[in-house]
């Protein structure tokens, strides 16, 4: 596991500065002093407070300011090869405009040269983009050598494009890798829209910060299309994005306060061959809405749709790069980038069958390949495009207010920290894990609907306190610290979490609804439910179980229903528990779609629920069971009848199942028929 410092700085950008406070249960574990801390003991009892905002890092109004002097300014008309320049500050040498002095700007007309700030360290430059469109074959078409800060405002009503060459002249020397190419702090705004084509590698960068507060933009870029080094910030704006590699990236990981990416707003349709969205440190997604593609898509998955490495997956297909929409393998950008992205494919019906029982229906997951990805031409020496998820994060992440939809071939959202959602939306089907986090996960609100993944939700620990979650996941549905994840080491995004104390799953609250074909909730530690609403369809595979633990298992609330396969099913703990449960195997197994209820002595149900596959056990437990109460069961011909004497009732014959066997056990015919 990544040991995160919860010292590191993370914010939520908005007009105005924001200070973010997020808490979530206890680790168990040794943290720094910005978190509060439990010990394993008293996980199950007490919360702490992970802080994932720790610094300020809002949009300053000189970044909205969109404002300028007309009569004040220098302007620059392109014509070809030449360009007129009204004003002093700026020439014209050698096909490039090269500015050297701060102000205003403004850019109009059709060229083949490119522009040059190279200005004093001290300079503030605003380039007003006024309807201007400049192509350069050996270079960047905007390089920023020497300014404080650069400022591209797309006016109102004005389309604006860059292009430069697939190779650059003197990009070995001074490092330019962008169309667009600043070594100052850069800032986009307006309402305007800007077009740029990365032939040789990135689309726009920063060394130092990018912040975008408007305007319609559309990347096409070989490499990765938005690139900040020290951070990304995002307000507001149109984002249209293809590229081989990241979409939105920051790649600093030497200070605690940089490498960040901040999202309050913004609308983002994104083609990526690598991850969407891919900071090196902190993600914070608070607003905007997204559609991505990353990878293929989850139709190019590693993994067979056994749960088994596919062997074959490195030599099919020839790459990411190839995949998401384009069919030139990022070429030549054709006219509107996108318009012959076409459908992806419909995975084929059915599973490719395999050892472990897996359901032919279950998830849709094809038998094909999931490739990896020659490195792109232009990138870094050892960069690839092996990770194709939606968004990523080094450090922690926080999502909240914001819908996102996304098909990815790798995970849909992949953190090396903590993490939490705590509003929104998303929506997606993983060639790999649905969500994965390597520390500790908090979810207390929005909608997330995973409907295709290996692994639903991963993390050290899992903790929901509320939202709704619909989970389909061909291995198992929520996960802590691995499991038999750690087996398929053939994915491309395999990961082995280290075993330790302190790992658990926790729910409190939410409506949770699991379909899984290996284990529904498994916990690699303890497992704690004391609220919410769960229900399980749980593996039709005698190797798992719809409930599965290592450690202690405690319910004192909430209303859980999991239906699945015996022999490997688990039962939560009779000392510690203080509501009543119930572990029922019927005499045999019910097809899918049968329902399953359970009614008082007076036929009122209680509850009820329908699984989509084929099952034999039902575990169970609710406020309104009572003790000294008999409970007739009922699902297709069988009616069974329970009493309850004691908290864990369970009639299992299997090893896993725990409970009391003695007088507070299931009673009655379990073979009747109705």
């Amino acid at each position: 596991m990544k040991r995160t410092d919860l010292k590191r700085y993370a914010a939520v950008v908005c007009a105005l500065s924001l200070l973010l406070a997020a808490g979530c249960s206890g680790t168990g574990r040794s943290e720094s002093s910005a978190g509060s801390v439990t010990t394993a003991s008293s996980a199950k009892n007490e919360a702490s407070s992970i802080k994932l905002g720790a610094v300020t890092t809002g949009i300053s109004a000189e970044d909205l300011d969109i404002g300028y002097d007309e009569s004040e300014s220098v302007e620059i008309s392109f014509d070809g090869e030449n360009a007129d320049i009204s004003g002093s500050g700026a020439e014209l040498s050698g096909g490039a405009v090269t500015i050297s002095s701060a102000g205003t700007y403004v850019l109009r007309g059709s060229g083949t040269g490119r522009i040059v700030v190279d200005a004093g360290k001290d300079s503030k430059v605003k380039l007003i983009m006024d309807g201007v469109s400049l192509s350069c074959e050996d270079n960047a078409a905007v390089t920023v050598q020497s300014a404080d800060k650069v400022y591209l405002v797309l006016n109102e009503g004005t389309e604006n494009s860059f292009s430069d060459g697939s190779s650059y002249e003197n990009g070995e020397e001074d490092n330019t890798d962008g169309c667009i190419f600043s070594k100052a702090d850069l800032t986009i705004n307006g309402e305007g829209s800007l077009s740029v084509s990365g032939n040789f590698k990135h689309g726009i960068v920063s060394k130092d910060d990018l912040v975008v507060t408007g305007g319609n933009i559309s990347v096409y870029a070989v490499s990765s299309a938005l690139v900040g080094k020290d951070s990304l910030r995002i307000s507001s704006g149109s984002f249209d994005i293809e590229c081989g590699k990241d979409g939105l990236k920051s790649t600093n990981t030497e200070k605690e306060d940089k490498g960040f990416i901040s999202i309050t707003g913004g609308t983002f349709d994104i083609v990526s061959g690598g991850d969407a969205v891919s900071a090196a440190t902190d993600l914070i997604v608070s607003g905007g809405e997204f559609e991505l593609n990353c990878g293929g898509g989850s139709a190019n998955a590693s993994m067979k749709t056994d749960g088994r490495p596919n062997d074959d997956w490195q030599n099919d297909m020839g790459g990411f790069g190839g995949h998401g929409g384009r069919d030139n393998d990022l070429g030549e950008p054709p006219g509107g980038f996108r318009d012959d992205r076409g459908d992806m494919g419909e995975p084929p019906d059915g599973f490719g069958g395999g050892d472990m029982g897996v359901p032919p229906d279950m998830n849709g997951f094809e038998a094909t390949a999931f490739v990896s990805v020659p490195t792109v031409p232009g990138s870094e020496e050892g960069e690839s495009t092996s990770s194709a998820k939606g968004l990523k994060a080094g450090g922690n992440i926080l999502v909240e207010d914001c819908d996102i939809t996304a098909d990815t071939a790798d995970d849909l959202i992949h953190c090396g920290g903590d993490a939490e959602i705590s509003g929104g939306t998303l929506t997606g089907t993983s060639g790999d894990d649905g969500i994965h986090v390597d520390g500790d996960l908090l979810i207390s609100g929005g909608e997330i609907t995973i409907s295709k993944s290996y692994e639903g939700i991963e993390g050290m620990t899992v903790t929901v306190t509320g939202g709704k979650l619909d989970i389909t996941a061909s291995d198992d549905g929520i996960n802590c610290a691995g499991g038999s994840d750690t087996g398929s080491e053939g994915r491309m995004g395999w990961d082995q979490f280290a075993a330790q104390e302190g790992v658990y799953l926790r729910i409190s609250g939410g409506e949770i609804n699991v379909n899984s074909g290996g284990d529904g909730l498994d916990s690699n530690g303890d497992l704690y439910i004391d609220g919410g609403f769960v229900t399980v369809s749980g593996p039709e595979n005698s190797g798992n179980g719809s409930i599965d633990h290592n450690g202690s298992a405690y319910i004192t609330g909430g209303t859980v229903i999991a239906l699945g396969a015996v022999g490997m099913e688990e039962m939560f703990d009779e000392e510690g528990s203080s509501q009543y449960a119930v572990l029922h195997d019927f005499a045999g197994t019910l097809p899918a779609d049968t329902e399953f209820t359970v009614s008082d002595r007076d036929g009122n149900v209680i509850l009820s629920f329908i699984s989509p596959k084929t099952w034999q056990g039902a575990i169970f437990s609710s406020p309104d069971l009572e003790e000294g109460q008999t409970y007739t069961l009922t699902a297709g011909s069988y009616s069974d009848e329970v009493s309850i004497s004691s908290v864990i009732t369970s009639n299992s014959s299997g090893g896993f199942g725990g409970g009391n066997m003695g007088p507070g056990g299931a009673r009655g015919d379990f073979g009747r028929k109705m």
